[in-house]
């Protein structure tokens, strides 16, 4: 088998994986938790880093603007989308509590947090996590395999069953994808 084949192979392994292992009622969770937000106008505030920095800034695209149907825009942040603010942070306090900060601004009880982490480990995420709960907010975290040392701090936990960061990313996509429709038919469907 060529490496062309063999790197689909592996990604259709892991989303076969993802088939199998994740709960549907972990992923019908997520979306009720986050249309019932939307709906009442509540925040949906998203964070990641490096590549999930990116993924975070698509969902909230697709949430302000639209997906596939026409319908009003949606309350949702993307946390790392403010370069001032992370760098003047970073660079003035720390980076371990960047995305906190913005939670503490901008979130709500009511509202939902959805942290992207491939690890399940990354402090920030972990911090930003911990303060939303604090506020009252839903916690949603899409990780790798098992959720590192956030699968036990979140309400839902989307965990896809892989230790490759890329392979998690791809399957962390058609997750994402996925809510965003379901959560745009229900918003689109209540207007």
């Amino acid at each position: 088998m060529n490496p062309w084949h063999e790197y689909l192979q592996s990604s259709t392994e892991v989303l076969n994986e993802l088939k199998a292992k994740l709960d549907p009622a972990r992923v019908e969770d997520a979306v009720a938790a986050i249309a019932t937000a939307l709906a009442a106008n509540k925040p949906l505030l998203v964070c990641g880093n490096g590549g999930s920095a990116t993924d975070s800034m698509h969902i909230a695209g697709e949430l302000v603007g639209r997906f596939l149907k026409e319908r009003r825009a949606l309350n949702v942040i993307a946390l790392a989308a403010d370069p001032a603010f992370i760098t003047a942070w970073s660079n003035d306090v720390g980076y371990d509590d960047i995305f906190a900060r913005q939670v503490e601004a901008y979130g709500a009880p009511g509202g939902v947090l959805l942290g992207i982490s491939t690890s399940g480990n990354s402090k920030n995420v972990i911090a930003a996590i911990t303060m939303a709960a604090g506020k009252g907010m839903r916690t949603i975290g899409m990780t790798g395999h098992a959720g590192g040392s956030l699968g036990p701090l979140v309400d839902i936990l989307l965990d896809v069953p892989s230790r490759s960061t890329p392979l998690i990313q791809q399957a962390h996509i058609c997750l994402y994808h996925f809510i965003c429709a379901e959560v745009e038919e229900r918003i689109a469907a209540g207007q």
